[in-house]
């Protein structure tokens, strides 16, 4: 049979360390000790002592309540500093961010009997260690994506840790950027994006919809708009290293290398840099096959754009189409989901399945995957 004992939503009970053992202590007694009443009580009872000449079964008994006494206030006392530990660890302005060891979480949707409550987006942004993802150059556009569609939508529904975090993490990917200098534009756009999305929460809103004082987000606004600056200012160091560069391989090989190019931004950016990838940037085949690749027929056949000469201005059509229809997403490494244990995780970590076959189970998000999965 099931043991029913007391509601376990009570308050609970004091206990203090005796020569006797453990002794409960009420509330009462609580509030009558502190300092001055514990050394006027021992005054006066030594001088009740040696005028009164009591026996030496009360002054045992004295002995007994002042010891008592004693660790009930060195109890209190720890209790007050580790408090007062905790709430200087939660008001630590250190960057340093806050996640678990796992590399995984179990994502549950409702209550039950072993699990209470859900698992929210900034539980799940916090334990998956985000930190060391964005290092991982397989993981880092995965990183970026999430980082922009939670910008634009999902920030009010991080709690106060999660946002934390999320600016630091942020931090981290603009450093990485400026000591890399690659990937400039897409942490550019970012940064716009998170900017406008403050904007509209700090001035429409007002401060219920984000954790923190509005002075806090208006001082990280500011430090965004010192990362874009700072990226604005990026100076692309040539290599020093001396052999072969781009420009002195065939135009073949060139073309080739372009082709395993999948934003037709790059492309422009490429054939800025010298007159012959000018030329090699504009070919008509190269553009068909981004168009192709990142959009349907029926899309293409949508917006087609002839020139006089009866032909397909692909690289018209490219950046027309982009303006109406999202591009196929495509990333090296992205988090799985096991459908038997509901455990997100990175695919070269481990998790605790039970499954016989556990890479039936799993399946690949995309981050706007990602987001809806913790839409409930």
């Amino acid at each position: 049979m099931p043991f029913l004992g007391k509601d376990w939503r009570s308050p609970g009970q004091s206990w203090v360390k005796t020569e006797d053992g453990w002794k409960k202590t009420t509330s009462d007694d609580n509030m009558d000790i502190s300092a001055e009443s514990y050394c006027d009580n021992n005054k006066e009872n030594e001088y009740e002592c040696l005028g009164e000449g009591k026996n030496e079964r009360y002054n045992q008994k004295v002995v007994q309540e002042s010891f008592n006494q004693d660790n009930l206030l060195l109890s209190l006392g720890y209790d007050m500093a580790a408090k007062k530990r905790k709430k200087d660890l939660m008001n630590n302005n250190s960057k340093v961010p806050y996640f678990h060891m796992e590399k995984w979480i179990y994502v549950h949707k409702g209550s039950t009997k072993e699990r209470h409550g859900y698992c929210t987006l900034g539980e799940a942004f916090n334990r998956l260690d985000f930190c060391s993802a964005i290092k991982d150059t397989r993981r880092f556009n995965y990183i970026v994506r999430l980082l922009e569609l939670i910008a634009k939508s999902k920030l009010p529904s991080l709690s106060g840790v999660a946002q934390k975090n999320y600016m630091n993490i942020l931090e981290r990917v603009v450093q990485k950027v400026l000591l890399d200098q690659q990937n400039v534009r897409p942490i550019k756009e970012l940064l716009q994006t998170l900017y406008r999305s403050l904007c509209g929460l700090v001035q429409d809103m007002g401060k219920s919809v984000l954790v923190g004082n509005i002075s806090t987000w208006v001082h990280r606004m500011e430090n965004i708009m010192q990362w874009h600056q700072q990226l604005d200012n990026i100076q692309i160091n040539r290599p020093t290293t001396e052999g072969l560069n781009l420009s002195d391989l065939p135009a073949s090989v060139q073309l080739n290398i372009m082709h395993r190019l999948s934003d037709g931004r790059d492309l422009v950016s490429l054939g800025q840099v010298t007159p012959n990838l000018g030329v090699l940037s504009e070919d008509r085949l190269l553009w068909k096959g981004l168009c192709q690749h990142h959009f349907t027929d029926r899309q293409i056949r949508k917006r087609l754009i002839v020139t006089e000469k009866g032909q397909l201005e692909w690289q018209k059509m490219y950046f027309k189409l982009i303006r109406c229809y999202p591009r196929l997403e495509e990333y090296c490494e992205t988090l799985h989901f096991c459908t038997h244990c509901h455990i997100l995780f990175w695919k070269d970590t481990k998790h605790p399945c039970t499954a016989n076959n556990p890479e039936s189970c799993t399946s690949s998000l995309s981050p706007q995957d990602f987001i809806d999965l913790f839409n409930f």
